[in-house]
């Protein structure tokens, strides 16, 4: 097997584990609780990685959101592990074992969830599912969330890569200095270019060709907090808590992570958890 290269990991990303892990865990307690109905919950993780992260304060090995959410007690009824390198998916293949409870998948997590995950989550059959979807940046199509807000059995975590919007998109002083490429990323991520009129707007003065630019006039929360509306208006969660930011080591922004739920039993649970660490930390 190829020697892996496992991601150096710091405080914020060991604390969305923690999370991710307490939360998981009351909604295993829930789902496996009803008996009329009985659910069948599954848990979806869509860039699982070998499963392994290294933590940067200690240099010890820290368990991946795949390995912790197998030993969550009561167990989900089933797993599903995405990763679009083989190499990662062999090695959590291999730290798993044989189990029939798992389904791994090496590809494109975008085409995967819709094609092959989400549809054996039916809500008539009383499938419900947790899904992770924890992207290095703008790799996740809006296609896939709203598919899981649509789909009403699907609740998510997710990563809002700002980090990687600001620096191809949002530092950039208007509109007309964005590649091409990233604004097709940027319109992927965000399921159209509505984006472009929240974050700039026109400049009350004309530039020297006498025309009319589009400045930036939002800020990373302001952004964060016009994605939450999306996520609510255009994917139909019912339930969006406020996200929690994820720092750096000099406290700058690097992600949000957002929670998206049908239920208000579940934001409840999550905005209680988000509090808990949101003035965490360095």
């Amino acid at each position: 097997m190829q020697e892996i290269k496992f991601d150096e990991i710091g405080y914020w990303s060991e604390i969305k584990l923690e999370i991710i892990e307490r939360y998981a865990t009351e909604y295993s307690k829930i789902l496996n609780a009803s008996t009329e109905p009985a659910f069948h919950h599954v848990y979806i993780d869509a860039f699982s990685g070998p499963g392994e992260h290294i933590s940067r304060e200690t240099g010890e090995t820290v368990l991946g959101s795949p390995l912790i959410a197998l030993g969550i007690d009561p167990p989900f009824k089933k797993y599903y592990y995405i990763d679009i390198e083989s190499d990662k998916v062999d090695y959590l293949r291999e730290a798993i074992g044989d189990r029939d409870d798992v389904k791994t998948y090496v590809g494109d997590c975008n085409n995967i969830l819709i094609d092959e995950v989400f549809p054996e989550i039916k809500y008539e059959n009383f499938c419900r599912g947790l899904c992770l979807l924890d992207p290095y940046g703008l790799h996740l199509s809006w296609k896939v969330i709203q598919r899981a807000g649509h789909s009403k059995t699907i609740e998510i975590f997710l990563n809002f890569p700002v980090m990687d919007m600001n620096r191809n998109v949002l530092w950039k002083k208007n509109i007309d200095g964005i590649t091409e490429l990233h604004i097709e990323r940027m319109n992927t991520f965000w399921g159209d270019n509505s984006w472009r009129d929240i974050i700039f707007r026109p400049s009350p003065q004309l530039n020297i060709f006498g025309t009319v630019e589009k400045e930036k006039v939002m800020d990373n929360v302001q952004v964060a907090e016009a994605f939450r509306k999306r996520l609510e208006g255009v994917a139909n969660f019912k339930y969006v808590p406020n996200p929690i930011p994820m720092r750096n080591s000099i406290g700058a922004t690097v992600y949000y992570l957002f929670f998206a739920s049908q239920y208000p039993v579940a934001a409840k649970i999550v905005n209680d958890i988000f509090d808990v660490y949101r003035d965490k930390g360095n």
